[in-house]
């Protein structure tokens, strides 16, 4: 009796044995494919954020073009790089920075009574 409680007891451990090792195998080659999943999946939401992110700038820069392209828009630029209508005459004022300093300074004001 004595010897079937031993090898009852040897069964017991080699089945134990057994399943962790079959555990241990299982977990083993789970492990590349697990961690290609998450690193897959950590990328695609990145590229998911960056779709979105270029999206809106997209439609950013389709609202400029489109506004840039107005009457209005063209006239602004024209005058802001120095063009100017037939008829009109252009008047380039020099040493407004120079003025502007020496009126924050407190200098006397150029417009008189002062």
């Amino acid at each position: 009796m004595v010897a079937r409680i031993r090898g009852s007891t040897r069964r017991k451990r080699r089945a134990r044995l057994l399943i962790v090792a079959v555990a241990a195998l299982v977990a083993f080659l789970y492990y590349r494919p697990l961690t290609s999943y998450l690193n897959t999946r950590s990328t695609l939401n990145s590229r998911r954020a960056e779709v979105s992110r270029l999206k809106a700038e997209r439609a950013r820069l389709e609202t400029e073009l489109a506004r840039s392209t107005s009457t209005a828009e063209l006239q602004r630029e024209a005058r802001r790089i120095g063009y100017v209508r037939p008829g009109e005459q252009l008047f380039i004022i020099q040493g407004i920075t120079a003025w502007r300093r020496a009126s924050k300074a407190g200098a006397p004001s150029m417009r008189g009574g002062g």
